[in-house]
């Protein structure tokens, strides 16, 4: 509120008030007390004259009456009286009274408006009579209305004095209030301001005290002044050692991310260069398996192809933890199944529980979504993981793998996944420190079970980035439950529809193992069968028998009892074995009967179930196989490279019984095999001259339905992570690394088939790359050994290889020439992949290295061998050349290469 409003408040608008409210009471007051004056007046006229009237009255002298009765309008306000009696007729009246009879029981002044009043006064000796009076009262409110205008004159009179003096104390205090005004806005900005004058005396000392606070500002102003002067002298010496210490930071920070980059180049070359040859001593150990050897000679080489397992798992575990430790590891999302994945997982840990006799069991339940979105790879490596240490630490009992919902929101569930083991158990001290880096519970556990102490970590760190948590539950010598959460998202209506319908089937159950026998019940009833125990007698003939022996070494009482029952019952049996198929007992069987190995698939199950159902025939007892453990269905296979040797050598690992393979020089001529029938698998080469290995994939998956689901393999001589995610996002299944092994085209198809033929699960040749310790120009025994033990296979791949050396060095030559570098991966690639069967080592690891340089640092570090790559191509022609002219070949087979190519060992 500003200064003149306030006082025209304070000095003219509440005095007014007060003076407005007291004429107010005042005339109120002299209203009622002039009413009060003539009602006085006319009483008393009445009084005075009323004993005439009572005596004209009794004599009933009218003319007495009337003369009385004028009497009252002598009075001035009196304009009209008269006696009426009770019924309102006037006895006497003078003047004209105003229309309307008075109620009996008025009395007194009556007020009937405009000023007029009617006085009514009842006789005292004559009740019934009374006198009434017309009264003209308004001289007393023309009176009224004198007196309010005289009280607003002297209103206005005083509001204008009023405001004289409120206007001149204002103007008196407005200049000098102004300047204390604006010298504070002055003293505000930090400007200079002049002493003020003194104040007017309604003020207080205002004046005084600004010019002592200007004053004092100004002292503190010069003063802040010097300090800022100060301290900007002290600040910029600083800002100087900051700039030194920043520069030296950003240095270090650059060197630390070049060592970084520097650290994750070398291990992806390392994890190549280490790799390659340790791949090809597991390899050339499997291929050496494969010859005849004594017991011990056995034993020795088991102990090294364990070893460098061990020791290529090693190298896997370091890099992930560098990339989880480097925060380079990127999760995927892709839709995926939560039993398949389950079921690959106890498929890889199978043999090893076999061995042992370890019931290995996985429940998957009914209320997990059936797709859900997630990164199965990682999933299956931290599944596997555990898995593989549940197996490796328990020499007897079980191991269950469970997997249930513990939370679920629309379309967001956290599944609990646990595997629970009957193994060694963990104390509270090696439980604590269990998920750290490099650490086992036990000094002695790296020597006895192998491993680097890294698994569980990664796993704990793989968990984490997926949003979830990791723990374990112990006791030493009760086992172990390792359980982790995963929130996954999906459709959480979706249902797992049954994989058979056995409506209403009679099925005979025996299953020593309580969890086995739970799962197995829990199977059957959803698929609508009626489970009843083996050893209830029947009333009618049951279905199928489903029984399982359990581990060997099978008894002799025991399967003489089982024999005598099958053939009590009558009806088909589905035997179930905790061993591999080659370890199945000798047992007569009803026809359409059939052998199952433990761990198995949900799927595997339900095909063998129906397959005996569904065929079912009299019961005529026949021996099983001890390797028919499952159906022997024809593996159709597509192998696609448009090198000559490779093909013929994948004709070699892949033939047997079972497996039916097809042969595809290119991607033009494997679309056009596709389009005329269909394969279970293909393995394809990438880098071919046409139509590449990615081209051909797509014009594949766009034939049809079938061919959208079927897995495509690429199969390559050299594969670093990032072209093997790059060849997964491309639309294949899965990477082989060539020469392929044995064991892992067996893995492969168990993975993506379900299935495997027997004869690449019994043999093993498993090298990914064939290096040499001994850098010789022709090795017949190794090349021997590459082609499955066939000499004269390996000497026609030599001498193959020979013949193409003039075009792959002209191709190399003219892509290096012309700066080409994707003509010059091409050439090197097609020349390491034709090496790779062949028994060539000097050249062969020249091209590998070439290509691995070629790939990780580019031309520049590849230049250095290209001399060496015309010598070792060089030697091979004289070696052609020798045996064109008759030389034998053992003759040279051993020769050493020059110390030129000591660059490629490193």
């Amino acid at each position: 509120m500003s200064l003149k409003l306030r006082l025209l408040l304070t000095a003219l608008v509440l005095p007014l008030l007060l003076m407005l409210a007291v004429a107010v009471i005042t005339l109120s007051l002299h209203r009622d007390d002039h009413e009060g004056q003539l009602e006085a007046r006319l009483n008393q006229a009445t009084a005075l004259i009323e004993p005439s009237l009572l005596t004209a009255l009794r004599a009933k002298d009218l003319s007495a009456l009337e003369a009385h009765t004028a009497n009252l309008l002598d009075l001035p306000e009196v304009t009209a009286a008269a006696i009426i009696d009770t019924d309102g007729t006037p006895q006497v009246e003078v003047g004209r009274l105003t229309p309307g009879a008075p109620d009996e029981d008025t009395r007194g002044i009556v007020r009937l408006g405009d000023g007029h009043w009617r006085l009514i006064h009842p006789l005292e000796d004559n009740a019934n009579t009374r006198l009434v009076m017309d009264i003209d009262a308004s001289g007393l409110l023309l009176g009224h209305y004198r007196q309010l205008g005289a009280s607003g004159l002297l209103l206005i009179l005083g509001a204008a004095i009023l405001g004289l003096a409120t206007a001149n104390t204002y103007r008196r205090l407005q200049r000098p209030l102004e300047q204390i005004a604006a010298t504070l806005a002055r003293l505000a900005q930090e400007e200079t301001t002049q002493p003020l004058p003194p104040s007017p005396p309604e003020l207080p000392p205002l004046d005084d005290h600004i010019n002592m606070l200007a004053w004092r500002l100004q002292e503190t102003r010069e003063e802040m002044q010097r300090q800022i002067a100060q301290a900007t002298r002290e600040l910029e010496e600083s800002m100087e050692t900051v700039e030194i210490q920043n520069m030296q930071l950003d240095m270090a920070h650059r060197r630390a991310v070049e060592a970084n980059r520097v650290k994750s180049e070398f291990l992806a070359n390392m994890s190549h260069e280490i790799r390659t040859p340790l791949n090809g001593i597991i390899g050339f150990c499997r291929l050496l398996g494969r010859s005849s050897l004594d017991s011990r000679q056995q034993e020795w080489l088991e102990h090294v192809d364990r070893a460098c397992s061990n020791l290529l798992m090693l190298v896997n575990d370091i890099l992930d933890y560098s990339r989880l430790e480097a925060g380079r590891l990127e999760l995927e999302r892709m839709p995926m199944e939560m039993v398949e994945l389950i079921d690959e997982v106890l498929a890889l840990q199978a043999p090893l529980a076999q061995q042992k006799g370890l019931e290995l069991l996985g429940m998957v339940y009914d209320d997990v979504p059936a797709v859900l979105q997630g990164d199965p790879m990682r999933i299956r490596q931290v599944l596997t993981n555990l898995v593989s240490n549940a197996v490796k630490f328990t020499e007897h009992g079980d191991i269950l793998v469970r997997v249930m919902v513990e939370e679920s929101e629309e379309s967001r569930v956290i599944l609990r996944i646990s595997v629970t083991d009957t193994g060694i158990g963990l104390s509270d001290e090696h439980r604590q420190r269990l998920f750290d880096a490099f650490h086992q519970t036990s000094p002695s556990h790296p020597r006895e079970f192998g491993g680097s102490g890294l698994g569980l970590s990664i796993c704990r760190q793989l968990v984490e980035q997926m949003g979830g948590e990791i723990g374990v539950e112990s006791e030493p010598g009760r086992g172990s439950c390792f359980s982790f959460t995963l929130p996954l998202t999906g459709d959480l209506e979706s249902e797992r529809p049954p994989e058979l319908n056995l409506a209403g089937e009679s099925i005979l159950l025996e299953e020593p193992h309580s969890p086995s026998r739970y799962a197995l019940l829990h199977l059957l009833r959803r698929w609508g069968a009626t489970p009843r125990p083996a050893d209830i007698t029947s009333p009618s003939s049951p279905s199928l028998l489903i029984v399982s022996l359990g581990a060997p070494p099978y008894t002799p009482e025991l399967l003489q009892h089982w024999q005598e029952r099958i053939s009590e019952l009558q009806c088909p049996a589905l035997v179930l074995c905790t061993a591999s198929p080659l370890e199945f007992p000798d047992i007569m069987l009803p026809t359409r009967s059939e052998m199952l190995a433990k761990p198995f698939t949900r799927r595997a199950l339900a095909d063998a179930i129906q397959r005996i159902l569904t065929s079912r025939q009299p019961a005529a007892l026949t021996i099983v196989d001890r390797s028919a453990g499952m159906a022997d269905t024809t593996l159709r296979l597509l192998a696609v490279d448009d090198n000559n040797t490779n093909r013929r050598l994948l004709c070699e690992l892949l033939t047997g019984p079972g497996v039916e393979i097809t042969i595809a020089e290119g991607g033009e001529q494997a679309v056009s095999l596709g389009r005329e029938q269909h394969f279970d698998l293909v393995l394809m080469d990438i880098r071919m001259p046409g139509m590449d290995g990615l081209e051909a994939t797509r014009a594949l998956r766009r034939l049809d339905d079938r061919w959208r689901c079927t897995p495509i393999i690429a199969v390559t001589a050299h594969a670093l992570e990032e072209e093997r995610r790059r060849l997964m996002a491309s639309g294949l299944d899965d990477v082989l690394i060539k020469p392929l092994d044995a064991r892992d085209l067996a893995d492969l198809l168990s993975r993506h088939l379900g299935s495997a033929p027997h004869h690449l699960l019994t043999t093993g040749a498993s090298s990914e790359k064939t290096p040499s310790s001994v850098l010789a120009t022709v090795d017949l025994t190794l090349g021997t050994r590459l082609a499955g033990g066939r000499e004269e296979l390996a000497h026609q791949l030599l001498l193959q290889l020979a013949d193409s050396l003039d075009a792959s060095e002209e191709a190399i030559h003219q892509a290096y020439e012309s700066r080409n570098d994707e003509a010059l991966l091409d050439a090197i690639h097609a020349l390491n992949g034709a090496c790779r069967y062949c028994g060539a080592p000097r050249l062969g690891l020249l091209a590998e290295t070439m290509e691995t340089r070629l790939r990780s640092r580019g031309r520049v570090a590849m230049a250095p061998l290209i001399e060496d790559l015309a010598d070792a191509m060089e030697e091979l022609r004289q070696w052609r050349k020798a045996q064109s002219e008759g030389a034998h070949p053992s003759s040279i087979t051993k020769a050493t290469a020059n110390s030129s190519s000591s660059d490629s060992v490193r």
